[in-house]
């Protein structure tokens, strides 16, 4: 197929030219040059997206009009899903500290990721592993602006920081991120909320129990699903009375965040229910310890386990993943939605 040829006749023909692109013979659609091209034309900045999902009968394509704001980004959903890749400018992350902490590893890390099929790309600057020790908002600045200053300038996605200090955040939109990434979304007061809302910018409003250092020690809920979602219904009311849009919100149920294995599993498990609240879910499971069900493996061999739950997530009507393993995760993925749309023929 030649991508010359593939546009949108209208939006009511989406559907078909889904298929269309999934189905040509002569288009790989689990290449990641595919994949690249193909997002090209479904979403982009003007935000062009499919509108006739409504009879297929699976969560994956529910949501029409579900519309992502992030500053001078646009998503419209149902669309393939997005994938957030990650780069840690940390000496101490989980996965993969210290590998790309100098400036220019992770400019090449991020360059890396995108070529890969990366719709995003996810900068920290602080390890938020269970235990870690938090760093100076100066420090993470130090680490993190140098990335996002570079990368604004060479990148055509939108990049995210991942952060829980309004100052870092603040810098970092300054510096060309149009995306805030906040594990630490329980807090009680509304400053971040209030730089969201004036720059514009997507958030992503995860859920943790407790806080980094401590979150591990004794998470305990009654139904962690049900809780969870209380927490999305007011959080939301929150992000609304601080006139953050609707159409800004990312919900992220906190995969590994103050759960215990049990906790995350009903999670994985229970994805379907955090669909009502009408926002795009991100899951994050790359590498996490909650995978590793066979004893010993260090996080660079937990790639299998974060796909199939990549998967299962994108079966269950998740419109975005966040991995450190782009390449794969794309693959799976892709390989995923066109096997859904299927069930519709």
């Amino acid at each position: 197929m030649r991508l010359s040829s593939f546009r949108w006749r209208s939006r009511d023909r989406a559907i078909e030219d889904f298929r269309f692109w999934i189905c040509d013979c002569d288009f790989n659609f689990a290449s990641h040059e595919g994949s690249r091209h193909f997002k090209r034309y479904y979403a982009s900045e003007s935000g062009i997206g499919g509108s006739r999902f409504s009879n297929c009968g699976i969560r994956l394509f529910e949501g029409i009009g579900l519309n992502l704001r992030a500053r001078k980004y646009q998503f419209a959903f149902p669309r393939p899903a997005l994938v957030m890749g990650i780069v840690n400018v940390t000496p101490d992350s989980f996965s993969d500290g210290g590998q790309f902490l100098d400036p220019q590893a992770a400019v090449a890390r991020a360059d890396q990721l995108v070529r890969e099929g990366a719709d995003i790309i996810d900068v920290g600057g602080e390890s938020t592993r269970p235990g870690a020790v938090p760093v100076t908002e100066t420090e993470e600045l130090r680490r993190v602006i140098p990335v996002i200053e570079k990368l604004a300038g060479r990148l055509q996605v939108p990049i995210s920081i991942d952060t829980m200090k309004v100052g870092v955040a603040r810098r970092a939109l300054e510096a060309g991120a149009s995306m805030i990434n906040d594990v630490a979304a329980n807090r009680p007061d509304g400053n971040m909320w209030e730089l969201v809302a004036g720059m514009g910018a997507g958030y992503v409003c995860m859920h943790m129990q407790g806080s980094p250092p401590t979150m591990q020690m004794n998470p305990i809920y009654r139904d962690v699903v049900s809780e969870v979602a209380d927490f999305f219904s007011e959080r939301l009311t929150e992000l609304d009375k601080n006139k953050v849009n609707h159409e800004q919100i990312i919900l992220d149920p906190g995969i590994g965040f103050g759960k215990t294995i049990e906790h995350n599993m009903l999670l994985l498990a229970g994805l379907k229910k955090f669909g009502r609240f009408d926002r795009p879910v991100l899951v994050g499971v790359s590498r996490k310890s909650c995978l590793a069900q066979t004893p010993g493996k260090v996080p660079a061999e937990r790639l299998a386990a974060g796909v199939a739950c990549a998967c299962l997530a994108v079966e269950a009507g998740v419109q975005m993943i966040r991995t450190h393993d782009v390449a794969a995760t794309v693959e799976a993925i892709r390989m995923t939605e066109a096997i859904i749309l299927k069930r519709t023929e």
